[in-house]
């Protein structure tokens, strides 16, 4: 039997409200589009007699879900892919043309689901250098685990300390860590790096306390927002966010729902304002007084207005979830809308990367 620290660390966060929210249906097919360890796949599947299509771009994941499809046989099909690209990846499950290798399960999700952001397995294993509280590689790419990278992995988070001009990366920490003292990290880490390169997790940690200072206890510790900062960029993570919302959009069938599943600002504000887009409303001069958005039919209706937050009960049982937040839409029968990532609110240091 597991022990208990590890089956909290691996528990997904919300199921009972991800699985609510998307009512599950005998005969129905949903794509679970950041697999992990299997959570939502799992409780889908034992909601009701459907099938999963799910994705994951960490190797380590897919390899794992073998003994998970076997306990679900001919109903849990898993793809190493990233979810930016779950548009070309479910269209090939739609085809007429059948193979053993890529069956035809279904003819269009009826739910799609999303669990934004690094997963605890990543977090917890020092080797793939996510952590600023272990001693590891620093890596970062979600595309690489177990010896092996995955298809457009790319650079690591050390390659990006490396060699990111330095104003440049004052601008990713900010943009993307919304840390306030990016222009002093980034100078320390280039007068640094003109030494040695960086290799290490506890290098950078070091360089960032020695401009921000030790953590006192209590504290957040002052490599947190940096940390975040390098590997949203390395994995593209706000890219990849924007293109699987319009792989959704044009993917769900009528009545399907969307349901997302965010750990940070940056991500739920770009939900949030899809959703307010597609839904045919868009923030006005004031929150209480949305403006129409002319000539274009509604491709969702929002299911909840506002997030929803994990119960104090799951918090207090998995702290990791304490800053989740929930968002859910019903895909109409309007056409899809042009797609345009600039208008999701991408950061810049995504449009000009």
């Amino acid at each position: 039997m597991p022990d208990q620290s590890s089956v909290l660390r691996h528990a997904p966060v919300m199921l009972a409200e991800v699985l609510s929210a998307l009512a599950p249906r005998d005969g129905s097919a949903y794509v679970d589009a950041t697999f992990g360890a299997g959570g939502y796949s799992r409780g889908i599947l034992d909601a009701a007699n459907c099938h999963v299509l799910a994705l994951d771009r960490d190797p380590g994941a897919v390899r794992a879900s073998a003994k998970i499809c076997d306990t679900y046989p001919g109903r849990l099909t898993v793809v190493e892919a990233r979810f930016g690209s779950m548009e070309d990846v479910v269209r090939t499950f739609l085809s007429t043309d059948a193979t053993p290798a890529a069956p035809r399960i279904f003819t269009a999700p009826d739910g799609i689901v999303f669990d934004i952001g690094v997963s605890s397995m990543q977090l917890d294993e020092a080797a793939r250098g996510f952590s600023f509280q272990t001693d590891g590689p620093l890596d970062m790419r979600m595309g690489h685990a177990e010896g092996r990278l995955s298809e457009g992995a790319g650079p690591s988070a050390a390659d990006a300390v490396n060699t990111l001009p330095e104003a440049k990366l004052a601008n990713v920490l900010y943009q993307l860590g919304e840390e306030r003292r990016s222009r002093a990290i980034a100078s320390a880490i280039a007068k640094r790096r003109t030494e040695r390169p960086f290799e290490r997790t506890f290098e950078l940690v070091d360089v960032v306390t020695r401009v921000l200072g030790r953590p006192r206890p209590g504290e957040k510790h002052p490599a947190t927002r940096t940390f975040q900062a390098l590997r949203i960029w390395v994995n593209d993570e706000l890219g990849e966010l924007a293109r699987g919302l319009l792989a959704a959009e044009s993917l769900l069938a009528p009545g399907g729902r969307l349901v997302v599943v965010t750990f940070h600002s940056l991500e739920d504000r770009m939900v949030k304002r899809f959703l307010a887009e597609r839904s045919g409303r868009k923030p006005g001069t004031s929150r209480h007084l949305p403006v129409e958005i002319a000539d274009q039919d509604a491709s969702f209706r929002i299911v909840n207005s506002k997030s929803v937050s994990p119960s104090e009960q799951e918090i207090a049982a998995n702290p990791r979830a304490r800053s989740a937040r929930l968002r859910t839409a019903e895909r109409t029968a309007a056409a899809a809308w042009e797609p345009d990532l600039a208008a999701l609110g991408l950061p810049e240091v995504f449009l000009d990367r």
